[in-house]
């Protein structure tokens, strides 16, 4: 086992959970972050050796920062970390609530800055650390209602680049990923491709946060070999 630790911000029964357990079999012990606790310890209870349960609002700093605090303190220094949060509330941009948009970019940008910030403040110091950022096809272009998606997750994306920028000369590896596609297992055996494996998904980012320096990726997009773009 992994004497440093993993923390993923965001799990839940799909993508997150698969990038827990994928990191988790690797030897790492993992901090799964989210706001219920109870659906938390019920996917640890799996692994409870591997994967430890974090009970923590994502885009309010304080928990934030004293979730880092934890991981660290509990299972080693933070090797890898993985920002995973997101909320979307469909409509039309005549009829969104103001209170939906904010709650939306709150989840899918300001909680993406947080946990990107905590996580470089704690390797900056060791000279090395992948950061990782979950992304979608809104985060190349905005749809028809989806304005409560796109905006976060162009902004999300901006994150990731100026962070990049800023923190890889100093050995800190940032890369956003971009999910273009639906999540999930294909519903007809007749297209068993037509979505993204949560388990395919998760190679991947082990993948990035195993990459040779000479060679790092910033931006990697993602979709099954059906989907059009």
């Amino acid at each position: 086992m992994s004497t440093e630790s993993v923390l993923v911000a965001g799990v839940g029964p799909g993508l997150g959970i698969a990038v827990a357990r994928r990191f988790a079999r690797e030897g790492y012990r993992v901090a799964m972050l989210a706001r219920e606790r109870d659906k938390l310890a019920a996917l640890a209870a799996e692994a409870p050796d591997r994967l430890v349960p974090i009970a923590c609002d994502v885009t309010d700093p304080a928990q934030v920062n004293a979730a880092f605090d934890e991981c660290e303190r509990k299972l080693g220094p933070l090797a890898c970390a993985v920002s995973n949060a997101g909320a979307y509330r469909r409509g039309s941009v005549l009829d969104t609530d103001p209170k939906d948009f904010e709650y939306c970019w709150r989840v899918g940008a300001f909680a993406g800055f947080l946990v990107g910030q905590a996580a470089a403040r704690r390797m900056v110091a060791r000279g090395s650390g992948t950061i990782l950022f979950t992304g979608a096809t809104a985060s190349l272009r905005g749809g028809a209602n989806y304005v409560n998606l796109a905006s976060p997750k162009f902004a999300l994306r901006a994150v990731a680049q100026s962070m990049a920028r800023e923190l890889g000369p100093r050995g800190i590896h940032v890369a956003h990923i971009i999910i273009d596609g639906q999540i999930g297992v294909a519903e007809s055996a007749a297209a068993p491709d037509s979505k993204l494996a949560p388990d395919a998904i998760a190679e991947v980012y082990l993948d990035l946060h195993r990459q040779q320096r000479s060679a790092w990726t910033q931006e990697v997009d993602l979709r099954p070999w059906v989907e059009r773009f």
